[in-house]
């Protein structure tokens, strides 16, 4: 088994009571005062969450938009300096080795944030596809720190002394704290409103204590940022996606507007399975791989599910085969009994502030 892989943070964790556990390869806080108490504070709030796991690589040259839209499924014509945009990085078949996004940071720059447990496989992909160009792997001088919940921006306001207004969802700016260039990107993972905070790795302590000496503030582990993720529809890779599935067949089409012929475009024609969204009465929750039956034979299996603490019931996510997609009703098999479920409208929860539009300062 591989050596575990801390975090800046990691000690800290510890030292403040943190539930840890391996994850993605990294040793990792699960949950502090508890995973409904974090989720709901996240809710109505707002949390810090130690994301310094993930990866971090800089993309520049000649020509760099138009080599990256050879590489990756992201339509980069149009996205501005100063934004960002989600999409995936497919093997030839169509099917997702990573999601990530990429950040324009200027002329012929760019910045690609990609999952921890993918980050040594998409550096040697990116390398390869995009030979000319300057590649580089920044991830072990980058922290992350995310802050998100509906006082987020209050918070950042106040601890920057700065208006956010004019930074809207998918946009970024940099600023300086304490002498350090911080980027400030309005992004996140839990569908609520928030940031994205890149800052020098030797930062990153500072940085997440002082924050939390906003007494709005608390830390969160990834227990509750999977039921916060969840609840607003969210993919997590490993589980709604992977190297067997396009993204059109877990219903993310809308993301697939790029007009270049990248890699794994021509898979994307093929349906076999869809991802479906799924409600299910009561607090029980079916585990990934549970199986998914339709008139007493296997149509599926779960990819995640939880209880949702926001909406008093269980979700999930679910492949489905293509021709039993549609019947909107299903059984799922657990190892205690066979739960009804019916299919919903994502996001499951609606009421997440992530593009709530910020009035400017008077």
């Amino acid at each position: 088994m591989a050596e575990l892989l801390y975090t800046p943070l990691s000690r800290w964790h510890e030292e403040h009571g943190a539930k840890m556990a391996p994850f993605a390869g990294w040793y990792m806080p699960i949950q502090y005062e508890g995973i409904l108490a974090e989720h709901k504070h996240t809710r109505e709030c707002a949390s810090v969450f130690d994301i310094c796991h993930m990866g971090e690589f800089l993309v520049s040259g000649p020509d760099a938009m138009n080599r990256l839209m050879q590489a990756v499924s992201h339509s980069l014509a149009n996205l501005a300096e100063g934004r960002c945009r989600y999409g995936f990085i497919l093997n030839e078949k169509g099917g997702v080795l990573d999601d990530c996004i990429i950040y324009h940071l200027g002329p012929d720059s760019y910045m690609v944030v990609v999952n921890a447990a993918c980050r040594d496989q998409d550096f040697a992909v990116l390398k390869e596809r995009l030979t000319g160009l300057n590649v580089t792997d920044i991830s072990d001088k980058t922290a992350k720190i995310d802050i998100q919940g509906p006082k987020a921006v209050e918070v950042m306001e106040k601890f920057l002394g700065e208006d956010l207004s004019g930074t809207g969802y998918f946009a970024f700016r940099y600023t300086t704290w304490r002498g350090h260039k911080l980027m400030v990107s309005r992004t996140g993972y839990t569908g609520e409103l928030g940031y994205e905070l890149y800052i020098d790795i030797d930062q990153a302590v500072a940085l997440w204590e002082a924050l939390l000496e906003d007494e709005r503030v608390r830390p969160a582990g990834l227990g509750a940022r999977d039921t916060l993720r969840m609840e607003c529809g969210m993919a997590l890779y490993g589980h709604e996606l992977d190297t067997e599935h396009t993204p059109i067949e877990a219903g993310l089409g809308i993301m697939m507007k790029s007009e270049a012929d990248y890699v794994g475009k021509k898979g994307l024609e093929t349906v076999r399975e869809k991802l479906l969204p799924l409600q299910l009465e009561g607090r029980r929750a079916p585990r990934h791989g549970d199986k998914v039956e339709l008139d007493g034979k296997v149509v599926g299996s779960v990819t995640s599910g939880t209880f949702a603490p926001s909406l008093g019931y269980s979700i999930a996510f679910a492949w489905v085969s293509a021709d039993a997609a549609d019947a909107g009703a299903y059984n799922i098999a657990t190892a205690r009994a066979s739960l009804p479920a019916k299919t919903v409208q994502l996001p499951f929860y609606k009421n997440g502030t992530a593009r709530t539009k910020l009035a400017p300062k008077a």
